[in-house]
């Protein structure tokens, strides 16, 4: 039985409309998990990695899983819960859920100017290369807000349909792939052959240790958005069943997506001939004989960066609305339409993302500090995913019943958790071994001390002062209920 928290949204208070279906949280979840990294990025992973790139997603999959399962687990454990800032805020403390909040709101804008910068300069130039990089841009903002405003259903059925593009082109790469391995295919002297990943350019980990290392470091922006499906809760139909089958899908669609792709990729290419530049799904169907192999991909990856602005746009606005409506932001971004739409924080989001247009007609969207951008993202995100593992940890120690009383409990939940943590940990030395991805760890500080000053500010106000005290006096009665409920389970035992 869920628990009622009470510092959350108030029952008379502005409430989303849950109006996304199971499919529209199962795609959310697909195309959150699947990041236009896979698409242009795997040709770097693997010319840096090797074969052993298969290993990297196999580990990073494998330990956001775990952060998937303790945000389900949480999210499920009291009704209140619109997504992990609110979660964050009740166990940690009004702080974490302003930091976390204003965080994960950093993160999708820095990623979405990034989708918009590249949509504009990469994808629409490949057709139109005359027109003005600022016009597409333009349109593409103004399409994912017109999209988003009429009512959620609507985002959800335009992230459906963006990953059902996106399944379709990986599961007609490995088809494609396949048959090319099991007729023998052969290209300059090389033929297709599983045993391409084992005896190639120094074997399956022919990038070396290091090599192996940088694949982490690059691969891991591919998984941002994986989360998604959390800021989406309260906005889900029957959250109880939905989301716990889109987190335990993870797996299975990481290793058909990621795993099965790029294992195809490297059997019929061998490792060593793949360009970092250039999109290894372009060199396949190349291959494959499709002469428009680069207008398909290309489709595709445009379709893969409008998801991510889209998926942007709309968590975003929702992070906003639920922080308006616990003081964390200025009380207007807390309003909605008639049909449940936070129009203001939707036009907060679209509003800054304009600033790929300043960046555009200034020349600099394309440059190293790409790699910059993206790296102050990832870093973002590994803070958010961290919150989510601490809250999960004191969770577990706070309220020991209704951990014992969850439905979707974490798998080795008292111990993986940190063992996650320590992965963490391991991401941001790699992080280090790059001069650009050095920078923008560099950088990245600066935004938490600019949050942080906002909090200073903001815990001022007699509302948060209230909160503070409040979320005190919770803190006291829950480690007496649990102590009474621990030592009453231990009186059980003895009997």
């Amino acid at each position: 039985m869920a628990h009622e928290s009470t510092d959350t949204a108030s029952e008379n208070g502005p409430e989303l409309q849950r109006a996304l279906s199971n499919r529209h949280i199962q795609l959310l979840a697909i195309g959150g998990a699947i990041g236009t990294g896979l698409f242009m990025g795997s040709g770097k992973t693997i010319s840096v990695a090797g074969p052993s790139v298969i290993l990297v997603y196999m580990v990073i999959g494998f330990m956001l899983y775990f952060v998937m399962r303790a945000m389900g687990e949480l999210l499920l454990s009291r009704s209140s819960y619109r997504n992990f800032s609110d979660f964050a805020g009740d166990i940690l403390g009004p702080w974490a859920a302003f930091f976390t909040g204003w965080t994960y709101w950093f993160c999708w804008i820095v990623t979405g100017v990034a989708d918009v910068i590249v949509i504009a300069s990469v994808y629409v130039t490949f057709w139109l290369p005359l027109i003005p990089t600022w016009i597409p841009a333009l349109v593409v903002i103004a399409a994912l807000i017109a999209l988003n405003l009429p009512s959620v259903r609507g985002f959800g059925e335009t992230e459906f349909w963006f990953a059902l593009i996106k399944i379709a082109a990986i599961v007609l790469l490995i088809v494609i792939g396949l048959v090319m391995v099991f007729t023998g295919f052969e290209h300059d002297g090389a033929r297709a052959s599983f045993l391409n990943l084992f005896n190639v350019g120094g074997g399956f980990f022919g990038g070396g240790l290091m090599g192996f290392i940088m694949g982490f470091q690059i691969a891991v922006f591919a998984f941002v958005g994986i989360e998604l499906v959390g800021t989406a809760a309260a906005e889900t139909k029957n959250p109880e069943h939905n989301l716990p089958r889109a987190v335990n899908a993870i797996p299975v669609r990481v290793l058909l997506f990621y795993v099965g792709s790029l294992a195809v990729l490297m059997s019929v290419v061998p490792w060593d001939r793949f360009d970092a530049d250039n999109s290894p799904f372009v060199m396949l169907f190349s291959l494959a004989g499709l002469g428009a192999a680069a207008h398909i991909v290309n489709m595709v990856v445009l379709t893969s960066a409008m998801s991510s602005a889209n998926s942007g746009i709309y968590s975003t606005s929702r992070m906003v609305f639920g922080l308006s409506t616990d003081g964390n932001a200025p009380k207007a971004f807390s309003k909605l339409t008639r049909r449940q739409v936070p129009r203001n924080a939707l036009f907060l989001s679209g509003v800054v993302l304009l600033s790929a247009i300043v960046l555009l007609v200034f020349g600099l969207g394309e440059s190293k500090g790409f790699t910059i951008v993206t790296t102050i993202s990832s870093l973002c995100f590994i803070f958010v995913w961290s919150i989510i593992l601490i809250s999960y940890i004191v969770y577990r120690r706070r309220r020991p019943q209704a951990h014992d009383e969850s439905i979707f409990k974490v798998p080795g939940g008292t111990f993986m958790p940190w063992v996650v943590l320590a992965f963490f940990v391991f991401l941001l030395w790699a992080f280090t071994q790059d001069p650009d991805t050095l920078m923008g760890m560099y950088a990245t500080p600066i935004w938490f001390a600019l949050v942080g000053l906002g909090y200073l500010l903001l815990r001022k106000n007699p509302k948060h002062q209230q909160l503070r005290r409040d979320h005190e006096e919770r803190i006291a009665q829950e480690k007496r209920e649990a102590a009474a409920y621990l030592a009453a389970a231990g009186s059980r035992k003895v009997r």
